[in-house]
C-alpha cells in the first residue's frame, strides 16, 4: 500500500503502519472529479497513488498547485486543526488516490507518541516546502500560479 511509501509516514512503528493501513481507502476518480471544494469541512486528506490532482486557491484560481508524485499527500489542513479546506482538489487525469479519515488517523497516532511528532515534524516540513515553492515562483514570476509540487517543476499556463 502507498502508505509505506509515503513520506509523513516514514517514523511511524510498524504497529501503528499496520493500524494505518486498515483506515486507508484506496479509490478512483475520472479526470474533472472534484474531491473537495474550499469551504468544505476537512474531514480527510489524501495521499497519491496514481494521477494528478489540482489544488487552487481563491476564486480565480490565483495559486494553484499541482500533486502527482506517488505518495505525495494534500487535503492535509484538517490535521493541523483547521476546520475546512483552504483550496479546491481536482483531478487533472484519471487518479487512485489513498484516503485517510484525519479522526481516525488521530487516534491512531495517539497510540504512538514518537511516531505521531514525527508525522507532524514531516507534515511541517511539507508545509514550509510549499511555501519556499510559492515564494520562489512569486519572486521569479510575480505571481503563483503554476506551482508543480510533485515534480518541482515549474509549469506555466501556456504549458497545461
Amino acid at each position: 500500500m502507498i502508505i509505506q511509501k509515503a513520506d509523513l509516514f516514514q517514523d511511524v512503528s510498524p504497529e501503528t503502519m499496520n493500524e494505518i493501513s486498515k483506515i486507508t481507502v484506496e479509490e478512483t476518480y475520472d479526470k474533472g472529479t472534484v474531491l473537495f471544494k474550499s469551504g468544505d469541512p476537512a474531514t480527510c486528506f489524501y495521499l497519491i497513488v496514481e494521477g494528478t490532482v489540482r489544488l487552487s486557491i481563491g476564486t480565480e484560481s490565483e495559486i494553484d498547485y499541482t500533486a502527482n508524485r506517488p505518495g505525495e499527500a494534500f487535503g492535509w489542513t484538517g490535521m493541523v486543526d483547521r476546520p475546512a479546506y483552504v483550496a479546491t482538489a481536482q483531478c487533472s487525469t484519471p487518479c487512485k488516490l489513498a484516503k485517510i479519515d484525519k479522526e481516525k488517523l488521530n487516534e491512531v497516532l495517539s497510540r504512538d507518541l514518537a511516531g505521531s511528532a514525527g508525522f507532524f515534524k514531516r507534515l511541517a516540513a511539507a508545509v514550509v516546502q510549499r511555501l519556499i515553492d510559492n515564494y520562489g515562483m512569486f519572486l521569479t514570476e510575480g505571481r503563483l500560479k503554476g506551482v508543480t509540487h510533485g515534480t518541482g517543476q515549474v509549469v506555466m499556463e501556456s504549458e497545461e
